[in-house]
C-alpha cells in the first residue's frame, strides 16, 4: 500500500469543501482540476455519497488507516502552514509570511516534542520532517519552489551567508514561543541537487529530566546513585549515537550539583546550560581546543570533571590522570555494551594499571519506545498514530570490583570477564529490556531493534 506522506496535498481543498466532511468520513483530498478530484481513502472510509457531494470524477488512492488519520490530525496547523507557504511564493510581502511560517512550524514541532526538524528535497517537493522519540516522520510537504525562501530566511536569522549553498554551514538562532525562549542549532549541507537543512531544538526539555525520570529500572538507579557518592574515580556512560547518553550525563550533573562542589564541563558543543556549573565550550576557531582545555582543567581545582566524550588516547589519559589524583570524572564513550567499553579503553592504548585503578563503573544504555499511555497502543493523535509515546532507558551497569580490576590489569581476554560475569548473575541490557516488556512498558520487537549482541 503506497504512502502519501511524500505526496503534495492541496490543503486549500479542506477549506474549500469543509474540513469536517473529510475528518468525519476519513477522506483526504489530494488534488483537483476541472474534471477530477483525487482523494486518499482507507478501508474504513465512508464513500457512500462522495460522487454526489463533489459532482466530479473521483480518483481513489488507498492508504493505511493510521497514515490517513495521521495526515488528518492537527489539520488546522497544516492548513495554516499551507496558506503561509502559498502567500510567501505568490505575494510580494515575502519576509512577513515566511517569518510566520517558520514560527508556526517551530511551534508545531515543539508541541509535538520534536528534537530535530529536517527540511529536504524529494523530487519536486520540499519535505518537513520531525524527529519525535528518535523516529523521523514527514509532517508537512509543499512545492519545491518554496525551498529557496525558507533556506534564505533560516540563514538570515542564523547570521549565515544566504548566497552560500555549496559548503556546509553551522549557526543558531533563538525564538520566543509561548513566552518561552527556544534555541535552535542550524546545520546546512549541500546535496547533489539542493540542500539539506536540519534544526536541532535546544529547549532544555531534556535537562528537566532527572535520574528518577529517565525510566531506569529501580535496581540500576540504586547502583548508579551509590556510585555518584564517590569522591574520585572514573564513571563512563556508553552507547551509540542517539542512545540518550547526553541526557543521562546532564541528569547526573544535576544530581551532583551543590554549593560544596566545583564542577567543570568540557563540551563540544554545549547542549544545555546549567547556571550553577562551569561549562566550557570548545571553540577551535579561536584556539580553544579540547586538548588545551583538558591540559589546564586541573588548575581550576575541580571536584567533578565532566568530559562530553572520550574520543582519543589524549582525552582518556587526562580522564584517568584526573581520576587518580582525587577527582570524580564522568564521561561518555562510544561502545556497544559495558564489557566492550573495557575493550575500547584498551584499544585507545591506555595504561592498564591506570584503567584498573580508576575505573569504577560503566553504564551502557539504549532508548526504547514506550507504549502510548493515551491510547494503549492503538494509535492516536498524541502518539502521531505510531502507538508509541516517549522513551525509557534500558541499561546495564558494570561495577568494577577487584576481580574485574585484576582482569584489566593483567590484560586478560575479554571472554574471561564475560565468563566471570555469568558467575555473579550480571544483568545485561537485554535482561533489562525483557523486564520492561514484562512490565508492559514496551514490546520485545522494540527491545531487539536497539540491542545487538
Amino acid at each position: 500500500m503506497k504512502s502519501i506522506l511524500k505526496t503534495f496535498i492541496d490543503y486549500s481543498l479542506f477549506e474549500k469543501y469543509g474540513k469536517e466532511y473529510f475528518i468525519n468520513n476519513k477522506i483526504i483530498p489530494i488534488y483537483e482540476d476541472n474534471i477530477y478530484l483525487k482523494v486518499a481513502v482507507c478501508t474504513n472510509s465512508n464513500l457512500g455519497t462522495i460522487k454526489d457531494d463533489f459532482n466530479k470524477l473521483i480518483s481513489f488512492q488507498e492508504v493505511d488507516e493510521l497514515e490517513l488519520l495521521f495526515i488528518l490530525s492537527n489539520i488546522d496547523k497544516k492548513i495554516t502552514l499551507f496558506n503561509l507557504a502559498s502567500k510567501s511564493i505568490f505575494q510580494n510581502s515575502f519576509e512577513k509570511h515566511i517569518s510566520d511560517f517558520l514560527e508556526k512550524l517551530l511551534l508545531f514541532s515543539v508541541e509535538l516534542r520534536a528534537s530535530d526538524i529536517h527540511i529536504e528535497r524529494y523530487m519536486d517537493l520540499i519535505l518537513f520532517k520531525f524527529r519525535v522519540d528518535g523516529r523521523l516522520k514527514t509532517f508537512f510537504s509543499f512545492e519545491y519552489d518554496f525551498f529557496k525562501y525558507i533556506s534564505s530566511y533560516i540563514k538570515l536569522i542564523s547570521n549565515l551567508d544566504i548566497t552560500q549553498v555549496r559548503i556546509p554551514l553551522d549557526g543558531r538562532f533563538s525564538l520566543l514561543i509561548n513566552e518561552k525562549n527556544f534555541d535552535f542549532r542550524v546545520s546546512t549541507m549541500p546535496t547533489i541537487d539542493s540542500e539539506s537543512i536540519v534544526l536541532r531544538v535546544l529547549d532544555n526539555k531534556n535537562i528537566n529530566k532527572n535520574l528518577r525520570t529517565l525510566g531506569l529500572s529501580s535496581n540500576l538507579l540504586e547502583i548508579l546513585n551509590e556510585s555518584l557518592k564517590l569522591s574520585q574515580g572514573l564513571i563512563l556512560i556508553s552507547g551509540p549515537t542517539g542512545s540518550g547518553k547526553t541526557t543521562t550525563l546532564y541528569s547526573i550533573l544535576k544530581e551532583l550539583d551543590s554549593e560544596e562542589k566545583k564542577i567543570i564541563t568540557v563540551e563540544d558543543p554545549i547542549e544545555y546550560k546549567i547556571d550553577s556549573i562551569c561549562q566550557v565550550a570548545i571553540n577551535n576557531k579561536i584556539g580553544l581546543s579540547f586538548e588545551l582545555v583538558l591540559k589546564n582543567i586541573l588548575r581550576q581545582d575541580p571536584d567533578v570533571i565532566f568530559i562530553g566524550e572520550i574520543r582519543d588516547k589524549f582525552s582518556l589519559d587526562i580522564a584517568l590522570q584526573a581520576s587518580l589524583t582525587g577527582h570524580l570524572v564522568i564521561a561518555s564513550i562510544h561502545a556497544n555494551n559495558a564489557v566492550e567499553t573495557i575493550s575500547r579503553l584498551v584499544d585507545l592504548d591506555a595504561d592498564p594499571f591506570l584503567i584498573s585503578s580508576t575505573l569504577k563503573l560503566i553504564m551502557a544504555q539504549r532508548l526504547v519506545l514506550n507504549y502510548c499511555r493515551f491510547c494503549k497502543a492503538k494509535g492516536c493523535e498524541k502518539c502521531n498514530f505510531t502507538k508509541y509515546y516517549d522513551r525509557s532507558n534500558i541499561a546495564e551497569i558494570l561495577r568494577i570490583d577487584e576481580k574485574i580490576s585484576s582482569f584489566i590489569f593483567k590484560k586478560s581476554d575479554i571472554n574471561e570477564i564475560k565468563e566471570y560475569l555469568k558467575t555473579v548473575n550480571f544483568k545485561t541490557m537485554l535482561d533489562d529490556g525483557k523486564q520492561k516488556v514484562e512490565e508492559g512498558i514496551t514490546s520485545l520487537d522494540e527491545v531487539y531493534k536497539v540491542i545487538s549482541y
